[in-house]
């Protein structure tokens, strides 16, 4: 099958892509890589920058087993993503936040006249509250103090707020850097429906794609909020945990306890939460349990879908859609992200689910 694409896309392959599709699978996350085929042709995906490790690992290991298969990954953003995926410059969208109603009431120009797309879980990672302060190695937060630093009503880390949750730390007399996305982002909107679900006292804006306030500083990309929070002085952000490195990480409140992040603690929020209603059948859009009290639980979770068409305008872009899909929401792909972003493998009762509905994709 000889499958070829045209239009206005300006794929971005990530960066050491084609290098690693040369190597041996094992190099390729830890994971084996999927069962070798004839197809053939090119695809192009855009969106979730929280993605990138993952993404690295699943076209290296795609690439290797389907050396006819081109697959470019732009981590540009969920919004900018979805925005693509929409107006068909690409054949499908990571997004850490699922389509919304707005969205699923228009059209996608990637699909077939009348059909709709749908969300498939993909990837699961927590999000880490990293830092870089003077002299402190651990910080403990609940979300209403939290959601101060970051609305802007806490403006020093010796906030007697911050200072009662972390009676040990020597905290400086010195002003927070907060700083957030400046893109649209599903981190932020994840980030955002934490704080405003367990501290809405507090943080009174409702979850969101782009930063709700005028506040804290702003960075592109996920790489860009690591680079600004490592770079600073005396800052916080959020960031997917695979990109957290040596920077000190935050525990946050959990009922009576301060829990620190762990893809276990992430994947048993996923595993306790209801789907969103009123949503197609085979559409797997998740409704995050933020208000959990159980310490084995981290609230603080995104999880990042690939949203595809349901019946693609050009059935033969919509098989090789599939076929990656299909690999990296497997065992085996699952396996490689966990290995090379520490994310959180899908349970079996929802890997089955995600299975049936790419069955059914034309």
């Amino acid at each position: 099958m000889n499958i070829k694409r045209s239009g206005g896309f300006a794929a971005i392959a990530l960066v050491g892509v084609l290098a690693l599709a040369s190597c041996a699978a094992n190099e390729a996350g830890g994971s084996e890589t999927p069962a070798a085929s004839n197809l053939s042709g090119t695809i192009n995906g855009a969106g979730s920058s929280a993605q990138g490790s993952a993404q690295e690992a699943w076209i290296a290991a795609f690439q290797t087993a389907n050396p006819k298969v081109v697959i470019n990954y732009d981590p540009s953003g969920s919004g900018a993503g979805r925005e693509t995926f929409i107006s068909g410059g690409s054949d499908w969208a990571g997004s850490d936040s699922a389509l919304s109603d707005d969205e699923l009431a228009g059209d996608f120009a990637s699909c077939a006249t009348g059909t709709k797309a749908i969300d498939l879980q993909t990837y699961i990672s927590p999000i880490a509250v990293i830092f870089n302060v003077d002299g402190v190695d651990e910080l403990n937060f609940d979300a209403a103090t939290l959601a101060g630093v970051f609305k802007g009503t806490i403006t020093k880390w010796n906030d007697p707020a911050i200072a009662a949750l972390n009676p040990d730390a020597t905290l400086p007399d010195a002003t927070i850097t907060a700083v957030h996305r400046s893109d649209d982002s599903g981190t932020t909107k994840n980030f955002t429906d934490y704080l405003n679900k367990v501290a809405p006292e507090v943080w009174d804006q409702k979850a969101a794609d782009p930063f709700p306030y005028q506040s804290g500083e702003g960075a592109q990309g996920t790489s860009g909020v690591v680079d600004a929070v490592t770079n600073g002085t005396n800052t916080i952000g959020y960031a997917d945990a695979s990109k957290a490195g040596d920077l000190g990480v935050a525990k946050i409140k959990v009922g009576g306890e301060f829990v620190g992040f762990t893809p276990e603690a992430a994947a048993a929020v996923v595993a306790d939460s209801p789907l969103v209603e009123s949503r197609e059948a085979n559409d797997i859009a998740i409704a995050l349990d933020r208000t959990t009290t159980d310490p084995t639980h981290y609230p603080l979770v995104l999880v990042s879908y690939s949203i595809v068409c349901q019946e693609y305008a050009d059935p033969a872009q919509g098989e090789l859609v599939k076929a990656y899909i299909g690999y990296i929401t497997g065992e085996e792909g699952q396996a490689a992200a966990a290995d090379a972003a520490g994310s959180a493998p899908l349970s079996a009762d929802l890997s089955t689910r995600v299975a049936d509905a790419l069955a059914t994709i034309k």
